[in-house]
């Protein structure tokens, strides 16, 4: 999981440390990705409602080739979240939702705020929200206040849980600061690495311990530098006239709805009722990227989960050898309660897809049925459509009702 202030500037030409893409361990199943001012210009705001802004292409470039889809983003003017998934997980996330709450200027210009995604993964409810709450060191009490409203607020849809009935994440740019000490000690302070001597005085340590709706939220120990506020394209903090003080504006904290539903019935939980554990593997700024004055943080999140879903809606095969000097044939089964509906398609996907749009053709699973018994369907494709240079691909079925795929193939050749 990622947060990252990007100040309004352009991608950086490499992100193989933020993403962790060169460490030696399992790679990442997911990532989540959230940024907050994001050129919004309104000119650029328009552009990118309907076109991938530079910062979705610019992820989607770097981690397509590597076997990850982008699964969902929600964008509100300079925030932005994105969610990129491994291909062998998407038959079993479902019921993804996406909302933003507006809060800066009364709720009426989006450049304050929160952007969600929820989604049911395995069967567990999970819900991701990226936040760019009110700047200065006087707006606590604000920045509350906000972030209350924002996890107040509803998806729309029918039998979707309330956010706090979710396992939550809350990431961005919190905004808070470190209070009661002057810049000097602070700064002293980070000089020597003893960063646990500002930890008592940072707001948002301060506000958990009186606030009930943010005790259920836990969050790693801040054992990196405050992210904020460096001059650009290096490690010096503020050196401007206004010489900021440094602060930890930028943090991922999460909640774990069975801990404190169960913590709240019992006041114990025991391990049989634990259905989902999170485990923090590392949380860690980065300090060598330099094109604003926030540094990223990630969290590294190893996500147990009980799951509820063994297999998928949809079982896909291509049949024989596919070539384009004849039409293919695709069989494919549902379990028997998939709700199916006439608009449902099935496309061919190069295995570097970007999103569920990318394909590069598609068979309607009705008007292109070939034949039909209680155990499974045929659909056709024409050999006009199967790409002459061939290569590697899979199939992925999509279902209307359910607005995402909910069934993919092994990869196969062309």
């Amino acid at each position: 999981l990622v947060t990252w202030n990007v100040g309004t500037a352009s991608p950086p030409p490499d992100v193989t440390s933020l993403l962790q893409l060169d460490s030696l361990g399992p790679t990442m199943d997911m990532y989540v990705i959230g940024l907050q001012e994001v050129n919004s210009r309104i000119t650029n705001f328009l552009s990118d409602m309907a076109f991938d802004d530079p910062w979705s292409i610019f992820f989607m470039t770097v981690l397509s080739p590597l076997g990850y889809i982008k699964l969902s983003s929600v964008r509100m003017q300079g925030l932005l979240l994105l969610i990129f998934v491994k291909h062998v997980h998407l038959p079993f996330i479902r019921d993804i939702h996406t909302h933003y709450t507006r809060t800066g200027l009364y709720g009426y210009w989006g450049n304050k705020g929160g952007v969600t995604i929820r989604m049911s993964l395995y069967g567990h409810t999970v819900c991701f929200m990226n936040c760019h709450l009110p700047a200065h060191m006087e707006n606590t009490e604000q920045r509350l206040d906000d972030f209350e409203k924002i996890l107040e607020m509803q998806f729309e849809g029918e039998n979707i849980p309330s956010t706090l009935d979710h396992d939550l994440f809350w990431f961005g740019d919190l905004n808070f600061r470190i209070a009661d000490y002057g810049i000097h000690f602070v700064r002293e302070s980070i000089n020597n690495k003893r960063y646990n001597l500002l930890w008592e005085k940072d707001q948002l340590n301060m506000a958990k311990k009186k606030e009930a709706f943010l005790q259920d939220f836990i969050e790693g120990p801040l054992q990196f530098k405050p992210t904020y506020k460096f001059d650009l394209y290096s490690d010096v903090y503020d050196t401007s006239e206004k010489k900021r003080k440094p602060a930890w504006t930028d943090r991922i904290l999460w909640r774990v709805k069975n801990l404190c539903q169960n913590a709240s019935k019992e006041g114990k939980f025991s391990e049989e009722e634990q259905t989902i554990s999170v485990t923090l593997n590392n949380y860690i700024s980065h300090m060598s990227y330099g094109i604003s004055d926030h540094k990223p943080v990630t969290g590294t999140f190893g996500l147990e989960v009980l799951s509820q879903l063994c297999y998928p809606l949809v079982t896909l095969n291509p049949e024989g050898e596919w070539s384009a000097e004849h039409d293919v044939l695709i069989s494919y089964s549902a379990v028997p309660e998939f709700p199916s509906s006439a608009w449902d398609w099935i496309g061919l996907f190069k295995v570097t897809f970007r999103h569920t749009n990318d394909y590069v053709t598609y068979a309607w699973v009705e008007d292109d049925e070939v034949s039909s018994n209680k155990d499974s369907k045929q659909v056709y494709m024409s050999a006009a459509e199967i790409p002459d240079l061939g290569g590697e691909f899979l199939l992925g079925y999509y279902s209307n009702n359910l607005q995402s795929i909910v069934g993919i193939s092994q990869p196969f050749q062309v």
